[in-house]
């Protein structure tokens, strides 16, 4: 099936670009930005190559092998031609991104005509069920980011036999740029560590500071003044690991019962108090509690008019699956603020059970494995009971019954709720069935 739908979607891909585009031909997708750093262009290429697959209905994982293809083809190219003037102090060299993208967009489309001619043999893995939603809800903008990248070592040609997922949520504050930069390129800098098979916790704690310092470049070119905090989960083999900056937080199912696995960042927090006001700093009450006044994370990427008080050291956790864990759930603190850790067991069961299958689960933004665009994710939830409940099906709308819920339960914030099924939903239901 998986071979089958890869002949399907090249046969669209090529008749829509029989050819590589011409100089003056519009993108098919726009740029995340009109000047990119050499250290970005990986990142910003990827996210614009899957957006513009995910648009047309390709599969996760052919689109994965293609993106790598073509990037791999970019970063080996002369991108001389593509250099800007030096304009700022640091000297750093940037690329004009809409010419080096239209290189990238033909990379790409000369991998997918190749492909059409003899599609190579795809790898023999599985695709993790994610379910995924994201609302505005009553703020005045959208400053959430979620990714998920289920394919993450075809993404980056991590041939070592280790099969890979990864999935992120960003909450940004004060603007959403520093959440649309950490959700391109934190998974790319991840994928870069040396030590990512060896020393993980490291290698993941590493990529966050790497990637807030990219961002800090970024920031001093553009005048970026935007934070957000992040929670980003990377499940390696048998092994899950979770870093984090700040509150949004990562929740983990097993055998019907919620472990919280990690402990927020929040400036009351005793720790994390006396950090701050050993670095001079103060923690204060202003409706809640925050830092010198300002923010009431006290970790986060990007507040780098607050940094060190405001730190972007990501903390670690490490844990081997042994197969009775249900789901995976990352979420901002616009869910968690309203809806109990100990309440989503019983709402996940109760959306599996209740969604039938006239739910439709077609493609769209929240089953796709690459940065969400961060608008509304669609209107509430309101299906009854099918008269023959589709558990596999049902999976794929229950982060939009979760998000649902917390508005309902007074969270006026953006919401996002980002869930990784680790077992099969009719096992889920079929063991709490037999454990009432």
């Amino acid at each position: 099936m998986e071979e089958e739908e890869a002949c399907s979607f090249l046969t669209r891909f090529t008749d829509e670009f029989p050819t590589a585009l011409e100089q003056d031909t519009p993108l098919p997708a726009n740029p995340l930005s009109p000047k990119v750093s050499l250290h970005e262009l990986h990142g910003e290429s990827l996210d614009l190559g899957l957006r513009l697959l995910s648009a047309r209905g390709a599969p996760p994982l052919l689109a994965s092998l293609l993106c790598h293809s073509a990037v791999s083809e970019l970063l080996q190219s002369d991108l001389s031609t593509f250099h800007c003037p030096l304009e700022d102090e640091h000297h750093t060299v940037l690329l004009q991104s809409a010419p080096v993208q239209r290189l990238f967009v033909n990379e790409l489309i000369n991998a997918a005509l190749r492909w059409q001619q003899n599609v190579p043999a795809l790898p023999a893995v599985s695709r993790p069920l994610v379910s995924t939603h994201a609302i505005r809800n009553a703020r005045r903008k959208m400053e959430d980011k979620h990714v998920v990248i289920p394919y993450f070592s075809q993404l980056f040609g991590l041939n070592d036999g280790i099969q890979r997922s990864y999935l992120a949520v960003f909450d940004g504050h004060g603007g959403v740029d520093s959440a649309s930069f950490a959700a391109v390129h934190l998974h790319v800098t991840l994928s870069r560590q040396k030590d990512l098979t060896s020393d993980p916790e490291s290698a993941f704690k590493q990529a966050f500071t790497q990637t807030d310092q990219m961002l800090q470049q970024r920031a001093q070119r553009e005048r970026v003044r935007s934070g957000s905090t992040a929670v980003a989960a990377l499940i390696q083999g048998q092994r899950l690991l979770v870093a984090w900056l700040g509150d949004s937080q990562a929740l983990l199912v097993r055998n019907g019962t919620e472990e919280e696995i990690m402990d927020p960042h929040k400036p009351d927090r005793e720790d994390e108090k006396r950090r701050i006001e050993d670095l001079g700093g103060c923690v204060t009450f202003m409706g809640c509690w925050r830092v010198n006044g300002t923010y009431a994370v006290s970790r986060a990427f990007g507040d780098f008019d607050q940094k060190p008080y405001v730190s972007s050291e990501a903390d670690c956790c490490s844990l081997e699956l042994r197969g009775d864990e249900d789901y995976l759930l990352l979420a901002c603190d616009g869910f968690f603020d309203s809806v109990r850790p100990s309440a989503v067991p019983r709402l996940v069961l109760e959306a599996l059970r209740n969604l039938g299958p006239e739910v439709e689960t077609g493609p769209g933004p929240e089953t796709g494995p690459w940065p969400e665009p961060g608008a509304d994710s669609g209107p509430g939830l309101d299906s009854g009971p099918g008269p023959d409940p589709d558990p596999e099906q049902a999976a794929l709308r229950v982060a939009q019954v979760l998000v649902s819920r917390a508005k309902e339960s007074g969270s006026s914030d953006n919401i996002t709720v980002v869930i990784m099924f680790l077992r099969s939903p009719r096992e889920i239901l079929r063991d709490s069935a037999s454990s009432e």
